[in-house]
């Protein structure tokens, strides 16, 4: 099938499906604030064959190639203030594309997978949590949970057979690994399948948690997940 030319309201770059996969899945990936969306398209060619992959640009400007999906300070007491105008922007247009993305591929919500990394993570599992109907699971590195999209929640019937990874560093000194905890302590009051843990490490992926997460992928796709 000769592939189409996406129409996305973001910036993005794609790797389609590995060639012969007659039921494909499609991967949104959203990267951390400061950065963009080169940065973890590198572990597209690393997800199972089954996945088109996307990989998005936050519509924020920080700086020169550096994007955010929502900007935030933190106060002298360590809080952080996000810009929840930017958040709500982001979120409803992440979810917007995510429909457009599938149509467009024919690829229906129950084979549709976000994930982020930080920032991105974020973004990732409130979509997850207040629009459900559009994805299948989340995959969630480094994050945590917003209390502004708490109120947002879907009710719970919404997530039966959804799924959800979240992974950490138990070392991370840029967002605490109490955050993952905090995400799952609320996932698990959820009829969702949680995956994922701490791994060895800081405020970035390695080799043993990106496996981990690659095998997460290919159960989802290979219907293991499915309650």
């Amino acid at each position: 099938m000769a592939h189409q030319q996406l129409h996305l309201p973001f910036k993005f770059l794609e790797q389609p499906a590995g060639p012969g996969v007659r039921e494909p899945w499609l991967m949104v990936l959203m990267h951390g604030v400061g950065s963009n969306e080169q940065d973890l398209f590198g572990l597209a060619r690393l997800m199972p064959p089954q996945f088109h992959v996307l990989s998005l640009r936050a519509p924020y400007v920080l700086s020169p190639d550096a994007y955010a999906w929502f900007e935030f300070q933190v106060l002298a007491d360590g809080e952080r203030r996000i810009d929840e105008e930017q958040e709500r922007e982001s979120r409803f247009l992440v979810g917007e594309m995510i429909a457009s993305a599938s149509q467009q591929l024919g690829v229906p919500p129950e084979r549709v997978v976000v994930g982020g990394f930080s920032q991105g993570g974020i973004m990732a599992l409130s979509l997850l949590l207040t629009q459900p109907s559009k994805v299948r699971a989340a995959m969630v590195w480094h994050s945590r949970l917003l209390p502004q999209v708490v109120p947002h929640i879907a009710p719970p019937e919404a997530f039966e057979g959804k799924a959800l990874w979240v992974s950490h560093g138990s070392a991370d000194n840029v967002i605490p690994p109490s955050a993952a905890a905090a995400s799952r302590e609320l996932a698990r009051g959820l009829p969702l399948a949680l995956s994922g843990g701490d791994f060895p490490g800081g405020h970035e992926i390695r080799p043993a948690e990106l496996q981990g997460s690659m095998a997460w992928l290919q159960s989802l796709a290979a219907g293991v997940n499915t309650p």
